[in-house]
């Protein structure tokens, strides 16, 4: 699907995969479940991970990482594929939690779900999920393997202890393009 704004292209693997051209995703991958929760040194990896090539290969939005899934926003630079993405990370994190941490089989599970973000609305809704996944699980206990790019800019402490402002509003990079739903 092609218009003035970006293209579309569709590719599967167990799920269908959307990729828009200059894109902002959700995505969402868990541990296998054979594995046990992430232990907090363990999160610290994959923190630091994810952040490696951040403005290189792509710009994070928000992530969270939680004890059994990881949540992401981001929009990969020209070039880079989501898809290559999301497996770098997954693969290198897995390496370093056998490596390190005496993890055997499967770390992750194969497939990773992904959704475009559509406009400012959607990003919202997404960051402010992430923003307060952990408050879901842990109440008001400060959480640090969470980060949204739009409250460290605006100097809000990044990391919710589960009553914090949310995010409002932003200059977001959203996807347009496509009005498919």
């Amino acid at each position: 699907m092609t218009n003035n704004a970006a293209t579309l292209e569709i590719y599967r693997r167990w799920l269908p995969h959307w990729r828009l051209t200059g894109g902002v995703y959700f995505v969402t991958w868990r541990l296998h479940p054979e594995q046990t929760e992430l232990a907090p040194v363990e999160r610290d990896v994959i923190v630091s991970a994810l952040h490696h090539f951040a403005g290189k290969r792509y710009e994070f939005l928000a992530l969270v990482v939680m004890p059994n899934h990881v949540h992401v926003l981001v929009k990969p630079h020209d070039g880079f594929a989501l898809q290559g993405i999301v497996h770098s990370w997954k693969s290198f994190t897995a390496y370093r939690l056998q490596r390190e941490f005496g993890r055997i089989r499967s770390v992750w599970q194969d497939e990773y779900f992904d959704r475009i973000v559509r406009d400012e609305a959607e990003f919202l809704e997404k960051a402010n999920y992430i923003f307060t996944n952990p408050a879901k699980v842990f109440g008001d206990q400060e959480y640090p393997w969470v980060w949204v790019k739009i409250l460290e800019e605006a100097g809000t402490e990044a990391r919710p202890t589960g009553t914090e402002a949310r995010p409002t509003s932003t200059e977001a990079p959203v996807s347009k393009g496509t009005d498919r739903s």
